[in-house]
């Protein structure tokens, strides 16, 4: 845990952070914003922030948005600063110690802040095969590709590979590729010189010497330029990067993982994913199920996510029916992990008792679980679609049917009458009397090589 202190609050701090974390904690010290953020633009980073409550905290949660740097602030005070409390909350401080410092109170506060999505609970037998892959290739300094649906947990799997490491004690960093403008993506990777582009204030250490010596997340990689891709090649390969503007190579020691929630296969034939790039990231790949995949791991996370945030919002204890958890075993759950906790949290307040019951468990838009899992089921969708099929020939006659079916066919083969006959189950005879019958209807027949219509 690296810990950087901003402003005049060290000698209040240092000592009752390092007992809060048994001196697992890495205390640094900043005495005002802009030597907190010249020392961040190096790469010496920070887990958590604590800043004194006094300083201009909207300002520095803006420079940190500005310059992109995702790191949480803490605001700290004596407690008569009430004011000032409750203005930095409103800035963006994530929470507020009162002074002087309570080593107990610290340590939960730096352990709720810090603590970004490492909770990682399975039960389901597809998920401990994936869970048994990463523990074997943790220790190797091989590359690895995570992959698996939006929500299914990549990323926590991706800190699980890191905390069971060699570079354990080293900084684990993550980008998300798809949440970078392009134009930004190579600066906020490589880092860039000041003045090498409009806006570069100063030199920015880029992301990959920040994870020097540690691990280095690149999520939803699919989404990266193909351009941008050969420059991340050579990284990989080389260790060594460019700085946007420098003038000279400077060496690196990542281990790098990637997600991606593509098939990664199909985009290398689609030209839109260098193949010798996948090939250096997929040494292995770890393949996460989706969370109807692993009906094992769906009561148990539920089970956590109602402790979670019965506790988070000073709720009492609060328990699952029994309907209620049939009702979430048949949802489809196409968010993955990540929709479970957002519709436990929203259960945990709907809830008029200590039991959560299935009318409790409702989708944003107050849609229940049983009537979402009938409309997303394979059966109700082939059913609406022949019914809206059906509704569509209503009140057609059999000719017009005919007609609009014999030409969508012959445009669908690009005017190729013999297959479009085939197709038809019809002889090619037949096929070009009634397209002779068409044209002298005042119709547009295409010619072979043809169609009417591109869309």
């Amino acid at each position: 845990m690296r810990l950087l202190i901003v402003g005049t609050l060290e000698g209040q701090l240092s000592q009752a952070t390092k007992m809060a974390m048994d001196g697992g904690a890495k205390v640094a010290h900043a005495p005002g914003i802009d030597i907190a953020m010249a020392a961040l633009r190096t790469g010496r980073g920070a887990d958590l922030l604590l800043v004194d409550v006094m300083m201009d905290i909207a300002g520095l949660i803006a420079a940190l948005e500005a310059e992109r740097i995702a790191i949480p602030v803490v605001a700290c005070g004596v407690e008569t600063n009430a004011a000032a409390a409750v203005n930095a909350i409103r800035a963006g401080a994530k929470e507020y110690i009162p002074l002087p410092p309570d080593a107990a109170l610290i340590a939960a506060v730096i352990q709720a802040v810090s603590r970004d999505s490492e909770d990682f609970l399975f039960r389901d037998p597809s998920m401990q095969r994936v869970v048994k892959m990463a523990e074997q290739v943790a220790a190797s300094e091989a590359s690895i590709l995570i992959t698996g649906e939006s929500g299914t947990g990549k990323e926590v799997v991706a800190r699980f590979v890191h905390s069971r490491s060699k570079r354990s004690a080293k900084p684990f960093i993550s980008v998300n590729c798809a949440a970078i403008p392009e134009a930004l993506l190579e600066s906020e990777l490589f880092g860039h010189e000041k003045g090498a582009f409009t806006g570069a204030i100063a030199r920015r250490v880029g992301k990959f010497e920040e994870a020097s010596g540690g691990t280095l997340l690149l999520d939803e990689i699919s989404e990266m330029d193909v351009r941008l891709q050969a420059k991340l090649l050579r990284a990989i390969q080389e260790r060594v990067i460019d700085r946007v503007g420098g003038t000279k190579p400077v060496p690196v020691d990542i281990r790098i993982l990637a997600t991606s929630n593509r098939n990664l296969t199909e985009a290398v034939r689609e030209g839109s994913f260098r193949e010798d790039l996948l090939f250096r990231l997929n040494v292995v790949n770890l393949k996460l199920p989706a969370l109807r995949e692993r009906p094992g791991d769906i009561v148990a996370l539920a089970d956590h996510f109602v402790a979670k945030y019965a506790k988070a919002n000073g709720l009492p204890k609060r328990e699952l029916s029994e309907d209620a958890r049939a009702a979430l075993l048949q949802a489809p759950w196409p968010g993955n992990v990540r929709e479970l906790e957002n519709t436990l949290h929203r259960a945990v307040l709907l809830a008029t008792g200590t039991m959560i019951g299935a009318e409790a468990i409702v989708l944003p838009d107050g849609m229940g679980l049983s009537e979402a899992a009938r409309i997303h089921s394979p059966a109700q969708q082939l059913a609406e679609t022949a019914e809206a099929m059906s509704r569509a020939l209503v009140g057609r006659t059999v000719a017009d049917v005919e007609r609009e079916l014999i030409l969508d066919t012959l445009d669908h083969t690009w005017g190729n009458r013999t297959h479009a006959a085939n197709i038809l189950g019809i002889s090619i005879r037949t096929l070009r009397n009634k397209l002779n019958q068409y044209s002298d209807e005042g119709l547009s027949i295409p010619d072979p090589g043809e169609r009417r219509n591109v869309a």
